[in-house]
């Protein structure tokens, strides 16, 4: 082996090393600062709570759909099945 062929390898594994180490650190909530410290991000509770939420209410409306979708009362009409369940 040549030291030209080692040279390359040798960089070659210290990136792959570099993409692995900064993927990891993305998916474990880490940034890095302007050196390339990894540094921990803080997460926005008051944000998380509201997006929680919002999942909450997005779900409880797919049941709604679900419930008018599937539903085998044929008694009302869908536009009135529809005003019943916002009612409630």
């Amino acid at each position: 082996m040549s030291w030209v062929t080692a040279i390359v390898l040798i960089v070659l594994i210290v990136s792959i090393t570099q993409v692995i180490r900064s993927r990891h650190n993305a998916q474990a909530g880490f940034g890095t600062d302007e050196d390339g410290n990894p540094v921990a991000r803080q997460r926005d509770e008051a944000e998380e709570a509201r997006l929680r939420a919002e999942i909450a209410e997005l779900k409880e409306r797919v049941k709604v759909l679900e419930r008018i979708a599937t539903d085998e009362r044929q008694k009302l009409g869908l536009a009135e099945e529809i005003e019943l369940l916002r009612d409630r």
